[in-house]
């Protein structure tokens, strides 16, 4: 069995450390970057902010350091945002061994280079790398509710390490090589999710969401497949099946923030009633879109969304104008 550090006591890192729990024999290390949050998981016993209603076992070892966190860990599972990925890797490269592997279970997007986390990774790193993505709410793998996920990675006998050290009789893991498939699945998910929340905030009914989420899975392939990855990824559980549970699933936070939206709430103060918690596709929405410019993709949903998000465009109008594109053939 393997020593394991999970980079991020939020929701996700939380699940992700209640899961591997469940197989005997592993050296957890939960590292948050909070003291305060680290002392409360350990005297609470639980996550109170993230994910409450679950105890964490008394051997998965809490800590806010995270040198301690990383010290002689075969696999570093980061889950932190997107958006601070790189600081963190930046801040321990020098303490990293070459055979280490970095997981990323971050769904995101750099917001000023739009690069892929893999891509983040190699530019900090030179150890060998890994994605874990597919449908899978926090509070349903923490509760061991039957989950699929993929892992992918560029070097097989890494993602075969993964498939064998996080499966478990409430977790399966496929592996797969197409890693900016994977990648970009797990990202672009969350925009479309968003797009079907303003839909439903907006009560324009069940037609309106089953249109958004298919024509959504073709933006999503358009670029995955730009970037490298392979149109059967998409079709898989990081593309369609991530999809359909966070453009439906009650748990999505991405869904929630595009309900608000569309029932006229303002993004500042949905932000804030998160209370902390990410919604990826807030801050990825620009991203994917400089990413589809410098590959000349179109994505007429993703830039309606950035229009709602940061442009102050009325979801009512945006709609009106994705129905009102020329036509063309599917």
């Amino acid at each position: 069995m393997s020593r394991i550090a999970i980079l991020g006591a939020g929701a996700w890192g939380t699940a992700l450390a209640l899961s591997l729990a469940r197989r005997s024999g592993h050296h957890i290390f939960l590292w948050s970057h909070s003291a305060a949050l680290a002392e409360q998981l350990n005297e609470a016993g639980e996550n109170l902010p993230y994910l409450p209603g679950f105890t964490l076992p008394a051997d998965i070892h809490v800590t806010s350091d995270l040198p301690l966190a990383i010290f002689e860990a075969d696999i570093l599972l980061c889950v932190t945002p997107s958006q601070h990925l790189r600081g963190v890797l930046t801040h321990i490269a020098p303490l990293l061994t070459r055979d280490q592997i970095i997981l990323s279970a971050s769904k995101g997007i750099e917001e000023t280079s739009f690069l892929r986390m893999s891509q983040v990774v190699a530019s900090v790193t030179r150890n060998p790398f890994a994605v874990l993505s597919g449908p899978s709410f926090a509070q349903e793998v923490a509760a061991a509710m039957p989950t699929a996920v993929v892992v992918a990675s560029e070097v097989p006998n890494v993602a075969q390490t993964i498939q064998r050290d996080f499966t478990s009789p409430s977790l399966r893991v496929y592996t797969n090589e197409d890693v900016p498939g994977v990648e970009l699945g797990g990202s672009l998910k969350n925009v479309i999710a968003l797009a079907a929340g303003v839909a439903h905030g907006l009560n324009l009914g069940h037609n309106s969401s089953a249109a958004l989420i298919t024509r959504g899975i073709a933006e999503m392939t358009r670029l995955a497949v730009a970037c490298g990855g392979r149109r059967q990824t998409l079709a898989g559980l990081s593309g369609v099946g991530d999809l359909i549970l966070t453009c439906t699933g009650s748990l999505s936070r991405n869904r929630s923030v595009g309900i608000e939206l569309g029932r006229g709430r303002q993004l500042p103060d949905i932000i804030t009633g998160l209370n902390g918690k990410v919604a990826e596709g807030v801050r990825s929405t620009a991203a994917a879109l400089g990413l589809a410019a410098r590959y000349a993709v179109e994505m007429p949903i993703t830039e309606q969304v950035d229009a709602i998000l940061h442009h102050n465009k009325s979801p009512k109008e945006a709609i009106r104008e994705l129905m009102a594109r020329p036509g063309r053939d599917e």
